[in-house]
């Protein structure tokens, strides 16, 4: 699941839609929708992004939120370390290699880490 698909689905529940009515209102198949809430599918184009915040209605901080969680949430991402260190490097390869074994808690701790970096 993604940051994005996870808050999609956060706001449709909430609002006790199904994926097939939010899909059919959205002209997106519902096997799509499912696919970007479980992030089997890629970051969702801008013009569905949009298209998302109105049929949720939201505005503001809500809806640059959404759009910040759309750009985080591509499920398969490329790291280019050229011209970093070899720790940089390192990181990220050992990251690619034990991401499905971390526990939640480590996850965690590494996020805040990196999004409280200064």
């Amino acid at each position: 699941m993604t940051p994005f698909g996870k808050k999609v689905r956060e706001l449709r529940k909430e609002r006790g839609i199904s994926q097939k009515e939010m899909a059919a209102k959205l002209a997106i198949s519902p096997a799509y929708l499912s696919a970007l809430e479980h992030g089997h599918r890629g970051r969702p184009s801008w013009v569905l992004i949009q298209q998302i915040i109105t049929f949720f209605n939201i505005i503001w901080d809500e809806a640059e939120e959404l759009e910040s969680l759309a750009r985080l949430s591509h499920p398969r991402m490329v790291v280019d370390t050229s011209g970093l260190s070899a720790d940089a490097t390192e990181l990220v390869n050992l990251l690619n290699r034990e991401i499905r074994s971390l526990e939640q808690g480590k996850i965690n701790q590494m996020l805040d880490i990196i999004k409280n970096k200064s």
